[in-house]
């Protein structure tokens, strides 16, 4: 178990993210956002929108969506699912039908229990613009790309071996984005930059995903990121 909330605050501040930026890049409204880093889930405005929502947070932020998905389920989620019993086959022209009909009435439920949540999240909402509900997947790079129309987005993670790793804004002299130590199988490191110099301690554990795209992370421990890729600096020493 872990805490939900605190994981992404902390996800977000190492990235120094603020909510209007994070609602105009997920269209998940601020105030959605602060509720789930304080777990008042009950300020949504239903079960379906707090997975939705909890999901597209966490894969925004360089997380696992689904491990926080199913920590939520572990945690509020009681009862689930319950098992349907099977139709016996006797007096199969009966059933058959039967099925059917069922079938048609839990279409039109589905149908209706949707409607019904996308007026009341308009209503909660008090805006002129439903609230979408994000994918169940994930969050989709060229929504991304339209939020931050000069910006790249590099996702890194370590694999077969862990990787110092430190990140700045335009150069070496410029702001730093990240800094620590990435190990495998812990979350991915989510950055964005119009132009990023990165230095990195053991690039060859490093997985590299820049705008959507795998790509393999050059040898050498300066590397300055753009939108057409990754270009090897030459340091003194």
């Amino acid at each position: 178990m872990f805490e939900i909330g605190n994981s992404l605050r902390e996800a977000r501040l190492r990235q120094q993210l603020e909510f209007p930026e994070l609602e105009q890049a997920t269209k998940i409204r601020s105030r959605y956002l602060r509720a789930l880093e304080d777990e008042q889930f009950e300020a949504l405005p239903a079960e379906t929108y707090v997975k939705g929502f909890l999901r597209a947070y966490a894969e925004y932020l360089g997380l696992d969506g689904q491990l926080y998905v199913d920590e939520y389920n572990s945690r509020y989620v009681v009862g689930e699912d319950e098992p349907v019993a099977r139709p016996r086959r006797s007096n199969a022209g009966g059933t058959h039908r039967r099925v059917e009909s069922r079938v048609v009435l839990a279409a039109l439920a589905g149908i209706v229990a949707v409607t019904a949540l996308v007026i009341a999240a308009w209503k909660f909402g008090g805006s002129n613009n439903p609230q979408t509900i994000p994918n169940a997947g994930t969050i989709s790079v060229g929504k991304h790309r339209r939020s931050h129309p000069v910006s790249n987005h590099l996702v890194l993670k370590a694999v077969n071996g862990g990787s110092r790793l430190a990140v700045y804004r335009n150069s070496a002299s410029g702001a730093l984005l990240y800094a620590g130590t990435l190990e495998p199988g812990k979350q991915a490191v989510s950055l964005w930059g119009k132009r990023m110099w990165v230095v990195a301690g053991a690039p060859r554990h490093l997985q590299a995903t820049l705008n959507g795209t795998r790509l393999a992370f050059p040898e050498g421990r300066a590397v300055v990121v753009t939108r057409s890729g990754f270009k090897r600096v030459r340091t003194a020493g």
